[in-house]
């Protein structure tokens, strides 16, 4: 089945009691049993809902998985990973990770005796070097936050299971309709559904995505004994958002590249972060493993003054200045202050997010809107 007919179709049926088109919200916490133990696979909402088990399902479809689990929020779904490991494990992390996947590791994991690493895996064969007996998952961001830099799936997969270590792709920034990572022997997907899978800024929710069962067994047992799981009113929702996830995506991806070569010929412009730029450094490996580049952009003014570039967030008038990424609308993003503001101004440095880089998401309004905007803050 093709991703189209998968993003429409997969994981849902017609509602058996009523023959509606649409999974319905089914808005419960619990459910009648016909005798103690004897139902008909749902006893509590916490454990199991009907509208979240058809969201996990058309998920695990999209990244060709086996399993998939709804959670309240990304970060959810990041803690349940994370509790998988023990005191004196060891994690290897992209450096320029998301401001707030950092933070759980190093203020809420750290204390609890779980080293974490953070590298440039940028040469996926460096990744070797810094694997220790004590290495128990690798943590892959591709294309990074914000950064967009782009990491060779494939061969840090290889690495990791040929040592018997966990793999973990946040495909947040590509999302399944542009690359999938358990194609690429990956152990788990990680998705902040937040973004581009729900889409239009209306919803919370995190996901994950294997085709290991036993993984699958632990994750859920997390799922349901932690309890972060999201309502049936925003997985109805995510449902009907990834019913236009490939056409969405397709305008994403369209409008991106027309706005980053119009800001590479720009003289006020000086770094452009994106990967479907033939002078990316990862623009190779994105050709290889992604199907597209995707909606997100990252650059600086090239007098590198934090005041204009403060200022040309301010005069952006169809971008709106917001946390989050991915849905619809054109949105700008200042990284120092805001994903990444958890992080110290030296560690910010060290992973090269400095005070004046800009992050967009580029929305799906017309092209000529959007550059037109951008013309009149940057000038």
């Amino acid at each position: 089945m093709k991703f189209a007919t998968k993003a429409i179709h997969a994981g849902v049926q017609p509602d058996p009691s009523t023959g509606a088109i649409m999974t319905p919200i089914f808005q419960t916490s619990t459910y009648v049993q016909e005798s103690p133990g004897v139902h008909k696979g749902y006893e509590y909402s916490r454990s199991q809902n009907p509208t979240r088990a058809a969201l996990e399902r058309s998920i695990a479809a999209l990244e060709n998985g086996k399993y998939g689990l709804c959670f309240g929020s990304g970060m959810a779904a990041i803690d349940a990973i994370l509790r998988l490991l023990k005191p004196g494990d060891e994690v290897i992390a992209t450096a320029d990770i998301y401001g707030g996947t950092s933070r759980l590791m190093k203020m809420m994991f750290e204390p609890l005796g779980i080293k974490f690493v953070f590298v440039d895996l940028s040469n996926a064969y460096d990744l070797e070097s810094y694997v220790t007996e004590y290495t128990r998952m690798v943590w892959l961001e591709t294309p990074t936050n914000p950064l967009l830099k782009l990491l060779d799936i494939s061969i840090i997969a290889q690495i990791c299971s040929k040592r018997g270590i966990l793999s973990v792709v946040d495909n947040t920034f590509a999302t399944p309709y542009l690359q999938n990572p358990l194609d690429m022997g990956v152990t788990i997907v990680m998705h902040s559904v937040t973004k581009y899978l729900a889409g239009h800024s209306d919803v919370i929710m995190g996901a994950l995505v294997t085709n290991d069962s036993y993984l699958n067994e632990q994750l859920s047992f997390i799922q349901k004994a932690a309890g972060a799981v999201p309502g049936p009113q925003d997985c109805f929702l995510v449902l009907r958002g990834i019913k236009t996830l490939h056409l969405r995506m397709d305008r994403h991806c369209e409008n991106a590249i027309k706005v980053a070569q119009w800001m590479t010929s720009n003289p006020k412009i000086g770094v452009v972060y994106f990967p479907g730029l033939e002078s990316h450094p990862g623009y190779a490996i994105a050709k290889k493993q992604m199907r597209n580049f995707g909606g997100m952009i990252s650059f600086e003014l090239k007098d590198n003054d934090f005041n204009k570039a403060i200022e040309v967030m301010q005069r952006l008038e169809l971008f709106s200045l917001a946390e989050s990424l991915g849905g619809v609308e054109c949105m700008c993003a200042h990284p120092a202050s805001m994903s990444h503001g958890s992080m110290s101004k030296d560690n910010r440095a060290k992973i090269g997010v400095s005070d004046t880089l800009i992050r967009l998401s580029i929305g799906i309004e017309d092209i000529t809107d959007i550059l037109a905007d951008l013309e009149q803050a940057i000038g």
